[in-house]
């Protein structure tokens, strides 16, 4: 068995400014690296950790770099543990997705399992890679615990397929907030 500790980055100028980000490669605010360090203060306090994995997008990878750096050990980033590819609604304001995209933001506020981001990944497609890329490093480190710090969507797809729901009833898994730890014990995929 595997222990994961999914780790949501601390507070980034997105969250902020109240803009999607995506894969835009946005920075932690001030706040955010405070979230990050007591995250780690937590993590470390409670829990013996092998490895430290992280999206490549400096909000998750400084998330993990505060754990890492306080546990001695290495970040590995991986891309495949980036939020959702936005498309066009990356970089945008809510509000003007709102106004621009209002179909298909409707879709991702009342259905997001089934919701493809205008021009952009399904959640259907990031839920793939997630499990994907967490099958892998599971069977790269057996009986260990591991924490991944990424992102709110990563995690809410995870946390659904997790709890055995479709992605239809995604709807029905709370978004994590930043900086919070979701500990998940893997075992036979």
């Amino acid at each position: 068995m595997t222990t994961f500790l999914l780790i949501r980055h601390g507070e980034s100028e997105a969250n902020l400014k109240r803009f999607f980000a995506g894969q835009c490669d946005v920075a932690l605010t001030p706040l955010g690296h405070q979230q990050a360090q007591c995250t780690a203060d937590f993590v470390a306090a409670n829990y013996h950790v092998d490895a430290v994995y992280a999206s490549d997008l400096r909000r998750a990878y400084d998330t993990g770099k505060a754990l890492a750096q306080k546990l001695g050990l290495e970040v590995i980033p991986d891309h495949r543990l980036r939020e959702i590819y936005a498309g066009v609604w990356q970089g945008k304001r809510f509000d003007d997705i709102v106004e621009r995209y209002a179909q298909d933001y409707q879709c991702w506020l009342q259905d997001i399992g089934n919701c493809t981001c205008t021009e952009g990944e399904s959640v259907a497609q990031l839920s793939e890679r997630m499990a994907e890329v967490m099958e892998q490093i599971a069977r790269d480190n057996p009986g260990k615990t591991v924490a991944v710090a990424t992102h709110a969507t990563p995690i809410r797809a995870m946390q659904c397929r997790f709890s055995g729901y479709s992605l239809a009833q995604m709807k029905q898994v709370s978004w994590v907030s930043n900086a919070s730890v979701t500990e998940v014990s893997w075992e036979n995929g």
